[in-house]
């Protein structure tokens, strides 16, 4: 449930504060990664609506926090979510329709969708570890899953799980992932990414070709 309280006390250099509630109450600790927009800083005595909550620790702590002016935290992450479904879908739609026409191999979309629906999984194994304190999946695995096409699968999953989504260096990397891999994606469709494929079916044909006349597949074939 949404509270409305007043900026009590604000230190810009360290992005905290505190939360007078407008009903009365303990001050409420928070943070500048919990406001809804962080293109200004708060002032003392702004008006401010947001949600208990509380951090690792266990401490109170405000979440989902909105300056007076700014949007509500919940129409924020609405369009949050919209924004990063939207943009993977049209990512696997593209996809999709580079398979239709043969210019990527047939099997690209599908790969895509399942690691990407793994992905998800991931990140909502990690969520439920984290609130329990339970153990947790490794950041380079979450990446990992990213860079091998799982990357829309995560994109919506930081936002509707609300999970990893605001870490800065974790965002870095991550973005980072999905630049190398849409790079790979638009270098198969380049003339040497066409190469690069002809060698592989060409290999891979030769390999099937050998097996099935009881041959072992020649490791070092070499494609002129």
């Amino acid at each position: 449930m949404s509270k409305k309280g007043k900026i009590a006390a604000w230190n810009a250099e360290k992005g905290y504060g505190f939360i007078e509630p407008l009903r009365g109450g303990s001050r409420v600790f928070v943070h500048v990664t919990a406001l809804t927009t962080r293109d200004r800083q708060p002032e003392i005595g702004e008006q401010i609506t947001y949600r208990v909550s509380k951090d690792r620790q266990g401490r109170i702590c405000a979440a989902d926090a909105a300056l007076g002016g700014d949007r509500p935290a919940r129409q924020v992450r609405r369009q949050a979510i919209a924004r990063s479904v939207i943009v993977s879908l049209l990512f696997l739609a593209l996809v999709a329709a580079s398979a239709l026409v043969a210019a990527t191999p047939r099997v690209v979309p599908i790969v895509y969708l399942v690691v990407s629906i793994i992905t998800f999984i991931a990140y909502a194994i990690d969520k439920s570890a984290a609130r329990r304190g339970r153990w947790r999946t490794s950041e380079g695995t979450l990446h990992l899953l990213a860079l091998a096409g799982g990357w829309p699968g995560a994109l919506v999953a930081q936002q509707i799980l609300r999970h990893k989504s605001k870490k800065t260096a974790f965002r870095v990397v991550f973005w980072a992932t999905v630049l190398i891999n849409i790079a790979a994606f638009v270098w198969l469709h380049t003339a040497e990414g066409q190469r690069g494929l002809d060698r592989f079916y060409i290999a891979k044909a030769v390999s099937g070709e050998e097996l099935r006349n009881g041959k072992a597949p020649r490791l070092n074939t070499q494609i002129m």
